[in-house]
């Protein structure tokens, strides 16, 4: 060997131990999955080499891999730890197995506040996850209860984020919330006390991009997993999180269901599920977020849930005031049978399938079978046009079959046979198969069948769908079975997700021939469209140098899209043009769906009908009628005043109205007051405790006594501007208020300042 040629070795064997050594500073530094991946490859033939410094770097690496968890794709549930009360450690681990099994990595343990069985409860689960090697991790909930106390959030960080089985999030422990952006400054001092925790909350009463000005959060998970109205699920939502995080970490919601009538908790709504499960992982294929989190894993009050029944954990529906339980016997184990399936492909862009299967869901009543329970479509709770929801939902029998190769598909609904189609297939025939059929007025028994050349390859026998309901009202939640063939196969998709292109998809209003046209290309931008099906590159038509713009009175958001579009030869005229104008600015997006801006009440509910339906809080049930449609018009600001119905009214009419009007300025004195009247709430009763904190925190008070009542009452004063008054109120009779549930009443009462001293009286009226 010439000296030239070791020279040049030499040379080039110390630019290569260099080179080796930045790389492992960077990888000291962030950890990621693909310097990791980048290490493995250059250190597999350094080994044979035998050159000392490299394996210094070797021991080195070996090191530092032992505390350092790579950070890669992750998926998250949900988990409602207020319904884990009665758990055992037992309990916890079976939840867990079952998680481990569909590939979940962690639970996002949601707690609310001041809840007793927090303690026990993660207790309990984070031994379970330890001797099982799972992940859970922190997600506050500021609604259940209300908003957690700085240092209490601090303390349970402090407690559990260094537990072996905690999630971290390169090296940092993650933390997330439901709801809470009003206590946003609390986490500049929670991230400083808990050395940095990783924070992902889900603000998203606020949008993404006021959810990151405060500037705490790390990331941002959003809690739009469903659809609004008739429509299908879209990722417009999801854009916006990507625009305005700017490559900090998303985490994505999915979901397949919600349905909830629990009136304790003024929750009475259902979003459209139908074919939102297939939907909604075909949608994290194509946007590819760093996180997803499934809600939820046992959220039974909101029908959502994927993990298993358990009779202990039903609270919700006697806490809530449900009507009648329903999560019983209606299991959703089905909805997790191809998470291994997505989730791998997720995480590692393809994955194989070992056994073919089939799910399906439906409801187990026609929608106009019976009562609809007062339940919505859409809720005006959050400023959405509200439906009847047999006009949301589809008396439909959903299916999803993993297949290896194209197959038939029969539904049996009571001995009725339908010949079933496939919705959406997968490019090349290998992975999951969707569709559904109608009910077509059939009940009885229903049995899903797929066939592959008259030989089954699995058979799903169902409950039967049937006109008689629980209590008379319609259960708007969703039965869920499954079957898997009987025999292992082994298939693997021709091409990654990496290698395929969109070649379907929609967009909403003006944009769906658009989008439709151009997604089947592979252009599909995700600010003004939504991709349905990926797959292998469709060949493009012929280009015609066709130069395409928005239209007058359009925004930028059809720019790409017109020139893409025309170019290939379609170039719609209520769309684009061939002629560059000014393009609008829109004051709100183009996505978004209307608002109501105009409605209408009978007889005392006029004038709050009016009110609110103008700010987009129209509910159907008070009844108001909607007039108008358009952009959602903001309310004036919070006054801070909390509405109630007179006494002699009906709540569930006039409790949300009188809410939303009294907070906003308008509380009209015929229908409406700042005072509650019902006085219900035995929190009151208990006086061991300091009577202005008690009514600070309960709000239950009395404008309106009946004169068949008797007082008896010991007035305190001080030089204060008002003061509390403590009345014990002695039930003589009750024809002319509403059943109390306590004869022994606190009740609040403003009045001026008097002089220090003590009066006891007794009052008659």
């Amino acid at each position: 060997m010439s000296d030239m040629v070791r020279a040049k070795l030499s040379v080039d064997k110390e630019v290569d131990e260099v080179k080796h050594a930045i790389i492992l500073a960077v990888y000291i530094v962030v950890c990621p999955v693909r310097v990791l991946q980048i290490l493995l490859s250059l250190l597999k033939p350094l080994v044979s080499s035998r050159c000392s410094v490299t394996m210094n770097l070797l021991i080195f690496l070996a090191i530092l891999l032992g505390p350092c968890q790579v950070q890669a794709k992750a998926v998250f549930a949900h988990f409602m730890v207020g319904n884990a009360a009665n758990y055992s450690t037992s309990d916890w681990e079976n939840d867990i197995t079952l998680a481990q099994q569909v590939h979940i990595d962690a639970f996002a343990l949601n707690i609310a506040y001041n809840d007793p069985t927090n303690d026990n409860s993660l207790l309990n689960a984070f031994l379970a996850a330890g001797s099982l090697g799972f992940k859970l991790f922190l997600s506050f909930d500021y609604a259940g209860n209300g908003p957690w106390p700085e240092a209490d959030v601090v303390a349970l960080i402090i407690s559990y984020g260094t537990n072996s089985a905690y999630y971290q999030y390169n090296g940092q422990p993650l933390v997330s919330t439901f709801e809470g952006p009003a206590s946003a400054s609390d986490w500049t001092t929670i991230k400083q006390e808990t050395s940095g925790c990783f924070f992902i909350p889900d603000w998203s009463s606020l949008g993404a991009e006021a959810a990151l000005e405060p500037g705490v959060a790390d990331g941002l998970f959003s809690w739009a997993a469903w659809p609004w109205g008739d429509q299908d699920m879209n990722t417009y939502t999801d854009a916006s999180y990507l625009q305005f995080l700017n490559n900090l970490p998303y985490m994505m919601p999915a979901a397949p269901w919600f349905f909830t009538n629990l009136p304790g908790y003024n929750k009475n709504w259902l979003w459209r599920g139908d074919d939102l499960w297939y939907d909604r992982w075909q949608q994290i294929l194509f946007v590819q977020p760093e996180f997803v989190e499934i809600i939820s894993w046992n959220d039974y009050g909101e029908s959502h849930y994927i993990g298993p029944l358990n009779d202990n954990a039903f609270a919700a529906f006697s806490i809530g005031d449900g009507p009648y339980n329903y999560a019983a016997n209606m299991p959703h184990d089905g909805w997790r049978l191809f998470l291994p399936y997505v989730i791998d492909t997720y995480k590692n862009s393809i994955a194989s399938i070992s056994q073919e299967g089939l799910v399906s869901w439906y409801r187990l009543s026609p929608a106009t079978a019976c009562a609809t329970g007062g339940t919505t479509g859409n809720t005006a709770s959050q400023l959405q046009i509200e439906f009847e929801p047999y006009d949301i939902v589809q008396d439909r029998v959903f299916y999803s079959a993993l297949l290896a190769s194209s197959a038939t598909v029969t539904v049996s609904i009571g001995g009725v046979v339908q010949t079933g189609t496939w919705e959406n297939t997968p490019d090349g025939g290998i992975g999951i198969y969707h569709g559904s059929v109608p009910f077509n007025g059939n009940t009885g028994e229903v049995i899903v069948t797929i066939a592959r050349s008259g030989t089954t390859v699995a058979q799903m026998i169902g409950e039967s769908i049937t006109t008689s309901c629980t209590n008379g009202i319609t259960t708007w939640n969703a039965w869920v079975g499954s079957a898997t063939a009987s025999n292992d196969i082994s298939a693997t998709p021709s091409l990654t997700v990496s290698e395929q292109l969109c070649i379907n998809g929609t967009g909403a209003y003006n944009f769906e021939g658009l989008c439709s046209f151009s997604c089947y290309y592979g252009y599909c931008p995700i600010g003004a469209c939504t991709c349905t099906v990926m797959g292998a590159k469709k060949p493009l038509p012929s280009a015609i140098s066709l130069q395409g713009y928005p239209i007058a009175g359009e925004d930028a958001s059809y720019s790409g899209l017109c020139s893409f579009a025309c170019n290939y030869g379609y170039c719609p005229p209520d769309a684009c043009g061939t002629v560059s104008v000014q393009l609008a600015t829109p004051t709100v997006s183009d996505f978004s769906p209307p608002a109501c801006v105009a409605g209408t009440g009978e007889g005392n509910l006029a004038g709050l009908c009016s009110y609110s339906c103008n700010y987009g809080y129209c509910p159907i049930r008070a009844p108001c009628t909607c007039t108008g449609q358009g952009a959602l018009i903001t309310a004036p600001s919070s006054t801070g005043v909390t509405g109630y119905p007179l006494f002699n009214e009906d709540a569930a009419t006039y409790g949300g109205l009188c809410n939303f009007a009294c907070s906003t300025g308008y509380c009209p004195s015929a229908a409406c007051s700042n005072i509650d009247q019902t006085c219900t709430n035995p929190v009151i009763t208990d006086a061991s405790t300091d009577p202005e904190t008690r009514w600070n925190g309960v709000g239950c008070e009395m404008q309106m006594v009946s004169p068949s009542l008797r007082l008896s009452a010991i007035i305190s004063t001080d030089q204060k501007a008002w003061i509390v008054v403590l009345l014990v109120i002695t039930m003589v009779s009750t024809q002319d208020m509403r059943e109390c549930h306590h004869t022994d009443k606190v009740v609040k009462a403003v009045i001026p300042t008097v002089n220090a001293q003590t009066l006891a009286f007794q009052l008659d009226i």
